[in-house]
């Protein structure tokens, strides 16, 4: 397929045609004036010769005008109607007519041929140059549609294309928002492993520590509870010997009393003869012999569990009042629920 011509080789084409259009007319015109002005002098009066050559130039003028027009009017690309289709043809018949004349009358066959051929080459030039510039027109219409479309479609594809860079832009920046969200949440997720594993550590140092703690207290408890059967065993023998002690007093004594006769006889005379002094002196002596000192009372005292000894019996082996022992037993209570709470928060 040829490529379509551009607007300047259209308008050359056009140029081409006006000037061989206007060339062909003026010639007719001319040879027209020349033909016609013999026949016309022949029949009109001798004074009105000079006004020979009027009839041709108007008959030109008309055919001028016809040229003109239709060529601006086919330019345009519009219809005139009928009557300048008739103009044409009247002109052009006009002109064939008055430039044959001359021979017909005179019978002249080859003069009609010759003097046919300007007003039928103008009259043919006409409607093949109306016919030219209305395809030329219809040609320049099209281009300027093909050219509409192209740049339409030109513009389209600009449209598309930015559109496109858009949507490219768009999808880089959403990958970039994407790619810096990933890596805010891979760090926030980082630093809460980090933080887990400090939390971790953290919990597991306290363990640890919970743990030394644990076991120092079960060394303390053992240690506690070892020193704690040293002191009883230390008690028991004590008591033991205090015991062992007491009877071998009482021994004594029951080897050292007289009979009973003696033993009342001898006991009023004493009573009557012995100081107050010495008598309490020996009531004091016995009450020393069997008062243990307060810290081993007290550790003999935390040496049973509760309820293993009344707190009379354990006043009797301590030798101290019975309300001292209540309040050392509960000195011991107090301590030992004070612990347990201690190892149950922890």
């Amino acid at each position: 397929m040829s490529e379509p011509l551009t607007p300047a080789q259209l308008e050359s084409v056009e140029k081409t045609l006006a000037r061989g259009t206007w060339a062909i007319t003026a010639g007719a015109v001319l040879f027209s004036v020349l033909t016609v002005t013999p026949l016309v002098e022949r029949v009109t009066p001798d004074e009105w010769e000079w006004t020979a050559p009027i009839l041709p130039l108007v008959v030109d003028a008309a055919v001028v005008i016809v040229v003109r027009l239709d060529a601006t009017v086919a330019h345009l690309g519009g219809s005139s109607g009928p009557w300048p289709g008739v103009l044409r043809w009247m002109t052009g018949l006009m002109t064939l007519l008055l430039n044959i004349g001359d021979s017909a009358l005179k019978g002249d066959l080859v003069g009609v041929a010759v003097h046919s051929v300007a007003p039928l080459l103008l009259i043919v030039t006409a409607e093949a140059g109306l016919a030219y510039r209305r395809a030329i027109g219809r040609a320049q219409e099209r281009i300027e549609r093909s050219r509409a479309a192209e740049e339409a479609e030109r513009e389209q594809r600009e449209r598309e294309q930015r559109e496109h860079e858009r949507l490219e832009r768009e999808r880089a920046e959403q990958s970039a928002r994407e790619h810096a969200e990933r890596l805010e949440l891979e760090r926030a997720e980082r630093e809460a492993a980090e933080r887990a594993a400090e939390r971790e550590h953290a919990a597991r140092l306290e363990r640890e520590r919970l743990d030394r703690e644990a076991e120092m207290r079960r060394e303390q408890r053992e240690y506690e509870e070892r020193v704690r059967r040293e002191d009883q065993q230390r008690a028991d023998a004590l008591r033991r010997e205090q015991q062992e002690q007491a009877e071998c007093s009482r021994r004594e004594r029951q080897a050292l009393e007289p009979a009973p006769a003696a033993v009342d006889m001898v006991g009023e005379q004493a009573a009557v003869n012995t100081p107050a002094g010495a008598v309490n002196a020996a009531v004091n002596g016995a009450d020393v012999f069997t008062k243990m000192p307060e810290a081993e009372a007290r550790s003999y005292i935390r040496s049973f569990r509760e309820g293993q000894r009344s707190v009379r019996q354990l006043a009797e082996d301590t030798g101290w009042s019975v309300g001292w022992v209540s309040a050392r037993l509960q000195e011991v209570r107090d301590a030992a629920r004070e612990f347990e709470s201690v190892e149950a928060v922890v």
